[in-house]
């Protein structure tokens, strides 16, 4: 089947949305087209140039014979601004509240549109961090980290409170959770990471950061480092977190349980 150009480009954009980080050979196009390699450059110009005039990110080329073209999605800090001031006022609604002063989150985690946005905005914030893994802990970690890796082109490996069978041989570490102030264990098995060895820490919320602590650990019992850490949210107390080097893309600065009030604000990464 020979393509228009219209539908060369139409097929070019969904290859590239669904396939970011994704190197493609000339050729491969060329081939599908039925078209020269000639014609096929001049396509993916005219796309370039579409992504970069949205800020929907860029179409980047490389030589030799490993070389090829692929998209790298991106998004705009006003844009991701913007998008979460809007998520903001979904999630300060008096109906989240939860006893202890913490907001019920699952129904937004479970949405399509609203993952999509916190991974589009994860994946910006961590695009040069070099990472070729996502760590999470089970379980409302894990829409987060499959939305951001989908952007990334890069694995999700997830931490297991307790250890199974069908893990094989595990490594577990113990942590104290900022959320009970008890003494936890979390687990993952020896073939999860295999030739990994930079991760990326997500995760929805954070109180004190014990969690977040004790994935770090587990990383280093298995030779890795952690390159960067985000969370949905944060609590603005206690202060001075178990780890300091990370981004959080909204803050809970305090909840009225008496009055039903939510105030929260933009996290650090817009800061």
């Amino acid at each position: 089947m020979k393509y228009k150009r219209s539908n060369r480009i139409a097929e070019l954009t969904r290859i590239f949305i669904e396939n970011p980080r994704t190197t493609y050979q000339l050729s491969f196009f060329s081939d599908k087209f039925q078209v020269a390699k000639s014609s096929v450059s001049e396509d993916i110009t005219i796309l370039e140039e579409y992504f970069e005039e949205q800020g929907l990110g860029s179409i980047v080329s490389s030589a030799g014979a490993a070389g090829g073209v692929k998209y790298i999605p991106r998004m705009r800090v006003e844009e991701a601004r913007k998008w979460m001031l809007t998520a903001l006022e979904k999630l300060a609604v008096a109906e989240r509240i939860l006893p202890g002063g913490y907001l019920y989150m699952s129904d937004l985690l479970g949405e399509p549109a609203f993952i999509s946005g916190v991974g589009r905005i994860f994946s910006e914030a961590f695009a040069d961090s070099g990472a070729d893994m996502i760590l999470t802990v089970e379980t409302k970690g894990i829409p987060i980290a499959l939305a951001t890796a989908k952007y990334l082109n890069i694995p999700v490996v997830v931490a297991r409170r307790d250890s199974k069978v069908t893990e094989g041989t595990t490594v577990s570490v113990n942590y104290v959770s900022g959320t009970s102030h008890r003494i936890q264990t979390m687990s993952l098995a020896r073939r999860s990471i295999g030739q990994y060895r930079k991760a990326i820490i997500l995760d929805d919320f954070m109180k004190a950061g014990g969690t977040t602590k004790g994935m770090i650990n587990l990383l280093q019992e298995f030779q890795s480092e952690c390159v960067g850490v985000g969370v949905l949210m944060e609590m603005s107390e206690p202060s001075n977190k178990l780890v300091s080097d990370y981004i959080s893309l909204a803050k809970l600065t305090k909840v009225d349980e008496l009055n039903k009030r939510i105030f929260a604000e933009l996290g650090s990464f817009f800061i």
